[in-house]
């Protein structure tokens, strides 16, 4: 792939977009399309310093995509939906199924580049595993409407012979810089912080299985900028002949409790955790345990390491946080 070669990144403006916009600037890359749509969110302050062709909302895509179909190389289709708490079933169905079927239609039949993200919310509670082996896909069995959406997009992919093709991203716990505009889906490190250094303490859910302490529960987090080096490393032009499902993460858990403790060494602040009882409706779709399982991309990436969560709780809360800046 040329340096010149035409792009189209979806999300664009959201947290692992404008960090794929980032790394891609970063690796000579800014013949880009961003798409997305700002609202009422203040997302375009992450594409501020950014360098790119051209930004068009969601609406226009298709009608550019049909324009300019032969300077397109590739498609990095990030937007959707990521608020697991949605109740709007018709809205996730339209913006997170059938609009990444119409998308990859046309990305599939024109035979360009099409990486997208999935979720490790499709894999439900866990007592399936977590192993992004393709063959066993239909027996998952996601907790809520958002894993649901990005579920049915992974299965018609499959059953329409893409997943030879596509490269479908199982992201985990992705926090970091640029996600400001999250609200109730960002990172406990990002809602935390203040917290802490206006009361001192961090609020967790108590524990609702008994086989964790409250506070214990286990997650795959993984650094945001690990995440979009992952991500990106699938445009090299000797990856592109990779595809399928993979997971992104760390295959290494962290407690909810490691997490606060983190926080606070950041901010240098004693540890004072409490636990609050969690609302009935969020236990039922609550994940108390994810660990991506990394060994299919490891076989393609051998040696890829990340960065401790230690560190990248430091990194995020001292360089970004502190000091109201963005990546």
């Amino acid at each position: 792939m040329k340096n010149d070669s035409l792009i189209v990144v979806t999300g664009a403006s959201g947290m692992i977009g404008s960090g794929v916009v980032r790394c891609l600037n970063d690796r000579g890359f800014s013949n880009l399309l961003l798409v997305d749509d700002f609202k009422q969110s203040n997302k375009w302050k992450n594409l501020v310093g950014k360098r790119f062709r051209d930004f068009i909302s969601r609406n226009a895509i298709f009608d550019f995509l049909k324009d300019n179909q032969t300077e397109i190389d590739s498609v990095i289709h990030l937007g959707a939906c990521s608020d697991t708490e949605e109740k709007n079933g018709d809205y996730l169905m339209e913006n997170n199924y059938r609009f990444s079927v119409r998308l990859a239609e046309w990305a599939l039949s024109c035979n360009k580049r099409f990486i997208y993200a999935s979720s490790a919310a499709t894999y439900g509670d866990g007592t399936l595993g977590f192993s992004d082996n393709e063959d066993a896909i239909e027996m998952l069995r996601p907790l809520n409407m958002y894993g649901f959406s990005k579920h049915l997009f992974d299965l018609w992919l499959k059953r329409e012979g893409g997943l030879k093709k596509a490269v479908g991203l199982k992201y985990f716990n992705v926090f970091g810089p640029n996600e400001y505009h999250k609200g109730r889906m960002a990172s406990m490190v990002f809602k935390m912080t203040d917290k802490v250094l206006s009361d001192g303490v961090i609020r967790l859910y108590k524990s609702t299985e008994a086989r964790f302490k409250d506070g214990e529960q286990c997650r795959d987090f993984i650094y945001i900028k690990d995440a979009v080096r992952m991500t990106c490393d699938f445009l090299q032009p000797q990856n592109r002949s990779f595809s399928g499902l993979f997971n992104i993460g760390r295959g290494e858990p962290a407690t909810w409790n490691q997490l606060a403790q983190a926080l606070f060494h950041a901010l240098g602040k004693k540890e004072q955790i409490e636990y609050i009882d969690m609302s009935a409706d969020l236990a039922k779709q609550y994940q108390n345990y994810t660990c991506a399982d990394m060994g299919k991309f490891h076989k393609i990436f051998p040696g890829y390491q990340t960065i401790t969560i230690p560190s990248a709780v430091r990194e995020y809360v001292q360089e970004y946080l502190l000091r109201n800046v963005r990546w």
